[in-house]
């Protein structure tokens, strides 16, 4: 594959994922919004509890042969079956796991409700080890047009199970409900979307080749679960389930557009990458525009949600959720700092080291477990905010050098891009709270008119950086729409 071709797929597996995670954030977001009204934070908490043990079965027993699979240079399709088989044991021992651990679950948070719950999502942990391995060709021939229509049927069936389902029992099964539908969708689905049809076969050569990358995807998942979960864990631990509630909705409210950008990182530029990484050059050209157009996105999203977050919570979510509203604040800038480090993990990756990730994430780790417990018990759910930001910035600074030395790039040309995002972001922001000061009250469409307003007010900056500093970001997006035209 030529680097115009490789240029050609990745522009527009770029667009696909884009379009996905748009689509799915926005289904997320209706369904948030609504069940948000007819629920209790409690409720959200109990689910979050749920998804917290899952996640932590999960991690710990991590293979990372999807993404060994993904990094091979040659053909997948030999590791397949094996990886498959794995992939079914494993969902079938974490399952009874789950099932068995529900009642000393719900006893460690205090919530004997939430044992039901439990029990119940250990049926999602079957279906997913039974999905189709041939899905990972979506990601690793950068076919994220398949992607989209496969997870975009999962995000529809949870939205329309849910609900109709909350409106009639007003109670946490309707989330259940909702959930375990997608994952049962998502187990038919990927027999339907790819042809390939794996059979149950084991060559242990085969799996340890494929650990050889693997372990450090592990070793990294383990920390990267104790950094988004550890704090989610002490939350509902120390503070109940309603502060995990309320926390767990301000981190995915905060996060979302972050979340996002980093999701469409991750998923195009890792195999991207992978592809270029005996052309360094190239690589370095790629990881330049990649960090341009991700600060371009992600800074002024976070000034929208820092200064529009008590407006937009009262509006959408209701007067029981205002107490979020200052946690929120302080997550959006963790989800900033996260974005412009997400930039770096796929180069570690694509160039055979994900040791390097790992070892960066150890030093996040140490800072959070450091201050999370007394951060926690005195300022509550916002002091747990203020540790995570606290961490993600360390960290990311080893991030950002790392990526600099490896690509070779200059600092100068990654702190132009930086600076100018973050001066274009913070303009943009105080325009908006100059806007508030002169406001009583903001309703549902002053809210719409501060955020067309503040869109046109960054492309204006954006404009002017362009003419007159040479920031070259319009000529960027005209040069991905060229691409995506093309072939």
């Amino acid at each position: 594959m030529t680097n115009q071709q490789l240029s050609k797929k990745a522009v527009k597996g770029t667009f696909w994922v884009f379009a996905l995670n748009l689509a799915r954030r926005l289904l997320g977001l209706v369904r948030t919004l609504i069940l948000a009204r007819l629920l209790t934070p409690k409720d959200f908490g109990l689910v979050g509890v749920a998804l917290l043990i899952i996640s932590t079965l999960e991690t710990f027993s991590n293979t990372g042969f999807n993404q060994a699979l993904v990094q091979r240079k040659d053909s997948a399709e030999k590791y397949l079956n094996t990886a498959w088989t794995v992939q079914i044991l494993r969902g079938l021992i974490l399952s009874m796991v789950l099932f068995i651990s529900a009642p000393y679950a719900a006893k460690f948070f205090k919530e004997p409700s939430a044992e039901l719950v439990i029990k119940i999502f250990s049926l999602s942990l079957l279906f997913n080890g039974f999905r189709n391995i041939g899905i990972i060709y979506f990601q690793k021939e950068l076919e994220f047009h398949k992607q989209f229509y496969y997870s975009l049927s999962i995000a529809i069936t949870n939205l329309i199970v849910a609900i109709p389902l909350a409106f009639i029992i007003r109670n946490v099964w309707a989330l259940v409900a909702g959930a375990i539908a997608g994952n049962v969708t998502g187990l038919v689905m990927s027999y339907i979307v790819h042809p390939y049809r794996p059979r149950f076969h084991f060559e242990v050569a085969k799996a340890k080749e494929l650990y050889t990358f693997g372990r450090w995807i592990f070793a990294s998942s383990i920390l990267l679960f104790l950094l988004t979960q550890g704090d989610d864990i002490l939350v509902g631990k120390l503070l109940g389930t309603t502060a995990l509630g309320f926390y767990q909705m301000a981190y995915l409210i905060s996060n979302m557009p972050a979340t996002e950008i980093t999701h469409v990182i991750s998923q195009v530029t890792f195999p991207a990458y992978s592809k270029l990484q005996d052309n360094l050059p190239k690589l370095r050209e790629a990881y330049l525009k990649v960090l341009q157009v991700t600060a371009f996105l992600s800074f002024p999203t976070a000034g929208l949600i820092f200064a529009l977050a008590p407006d937009f919570t009262k509006i959408f979510l209701g007067e029981k959720w205002m107490p979020m509203v200052p946690a929120m604040q302080v997550l959006v800038l963790a989800g900033l700092v996260r974005s412009i480090a997400a930039t770096a993990g796929p180069i570690f990756h694509a160039l055979g080291k994900p040791q390097i990730d790992t070892k960066l994430q150890i030093v996040r780790l140490s800072v959070l477990a450091a201050l999370i417990y007394p951060f926690t018990i005195k300022w509550g759910i916002l002091g747990a905010s203020i540790v995570v930001v606290l961490s993600i910035f360390v960290s990311n600074i080893g991030f950002c050098l790392n990526a600099i030395k490896m690509t070779q790039c200059s600092v100068k040309n990654f702190s132009k891009i930086i600076a100018f995002s973050l001066v274009n972001g913070i303009i943009m922001a105080s325009f908006i709270f100059a806007l508030k000061v002169n406001v009583n009250s903001v309703g549902i469409w002053k809210f719409l008119l501060f955020l067309v307003v503040s869109v046109f007010i960054y492309f204006g900056i954006i404009y002017l950086s362009d003419r007159h500093l040479d920031y070259g970001t319009i000529s960027l997006i005209k040069e991905s729409l060229n691409l995506l035209k093309g072939g």
